[in-house]
């Protein structure tokens, strides 16, 4: 096939556009169906272990969906972080205060359609900041790859260092805050029993 048929070719099978995706975008909206399917029974559930377990799922789909992106070292910093720290120290903090296990009746709050409001005013907040950021920002597919780990590791440590340490200092107060109640909740347990000391 001579050069000037192939350029025939690519002409006849038309643009690549918004109407004929790709195996790709198609993977890519299917999971982020399901992770917003996952983040929005985290949220509703009235069972803490399965609102826990439900958010694996939507962590999880996050990182496939940075699979789909090639963005591999942050797919697995997301699966090593967020699905294997994050999430079982929800789970210890939900067995060390003896949360109920099955349906939990003081879950379901009266504020819930207060909380939907603000839940869906943050949404459009971010999707505007995020589109209005990026509005004139165009990626260069033919430049220098930019997911790397060296080039990842370097914008972090240069560029979010302060949102960086934030995360870590909230991480703590997580795990002091399920030691706190974890404690509080074994003094509550094993009241002292009267009249056993005059028994003797």
């Amino acid at each position: 096939m001579t050069a000037a048929a192939a350029t025939a070719a690519v002409a006849a099978a038309g643009p690549h556009g918004f109407l004929s995706p790709t195996g790709v975008e198609i993977a890519f909206l299917l999971v982020g169906l399901v992770t917003l399917g996952a983040a929005l029974v985290t949220v509703t559930t009235r069972q803490l272990v399965h609102a826990a377990l439900w958010l694996v799922v939507a962590l999880g789909g996050l990182a496939v969906e940075y699979l789909l992106l090639t963005a591999e070292f942050i797919a697995w910093v997301q699966v090593l972080i967020y699905v294997g720290s994050v999430v079982v120290l929800l789970l210890f903090g939900l067995m060390l205060t003896r949360a109920p296990i099955g349906r939990s009746p003081d879950a379901d709050s009266g504020n819930r359609w207060a909380a939907l409001a603000v839940a869906v005013a943050a949404a459009v907040a971010l999707v505007w900041v995020v589109v209005d950021a990026f509005r004139t920002t165009w990626i260069d597919l033919d430049g220098p790859a930019a997911g790397s780990t060296a080039v990842t590791g370097a914008s972090l440590f240069r560029h979010w260092v302060l949102p960086f340490e934030a995360l870590s200092v909230l991480l703590l107060a997580a795990l002091v805050g399920a030691i706190v109640l974890s404690r509080k909740a074994k003094a509550d347990a094993a009241p002292a029993v009267p009249g056993k000391e005059g028994a003797r």
